[in-house]
């Protein structure tokens, strides 16, 4: 059930964060006795950049009242909008678009492990720089691939 309120929240909720301004990333619920938890992720449509807390806080805002309007989350619930964090994992060309200029960590199709800043990304490939060199690697090789913070 929580999947299907999942499903239904997210085709709701799409569109309430596109005129936002941000991609709807994902919608989770959880449900623990008589209350609920809805969590939105959302982030920058496209890109490199970051995404600021007065845009999440319009998307609150935005995301509350298409809530409370539409009451599908039976009983009190609590509503927590984030974005996919500072160490994120990578599936799609999106998201390794959104992470261009970051330190990444991929783990490829036969287990070599490759670090490196993320310099470039097509539908197809990446370019990642390490120790002055620059390699492309075909996004189909990739087996997982996660933003590593180096402080």
């Amino acid at each position: 059930m929580a999947e299907t309120l999942a499903q239904t929240l997210t085709e709701l909720l799409t569109p309430v964060v596109a005129e936002a301004g941000l991609f709807l990333e994902g919608v989770e619920t959880t449900r623990a006795g008589r209350y609920s938890t809805v969590r939105v992720v959302v982030d920058l449509v496209d890109g490199p950049g970051e995404i600021d807390l007065d845009t999440v806080g319009q998307a609150t805002v935005a995301i509350s009242t298409a809530l409370d309007e539409a009451d599908l989350v039976k009983g009190q619930y609590q509503l927590e909008v984030t974005s996919p964090g500072a160490e994120r994992t990578l599936t799609t060309p999106r998201h390794f678009r959104r992470a261009q200029g970051h330190t990444v960590h991929l783990v490829l199709a036969g287990g070599e492990e490759l670090s490196g800043r993320l310099s470039g990304v097509t539908e197809s490939s990446l370019e990642l720089e390490a120790d002055g060199t620059s390699r492309e690697v075909a996004l189909d090789q990739v087996d997982s691939a996660q933003v590593v913070v180096v402080i």
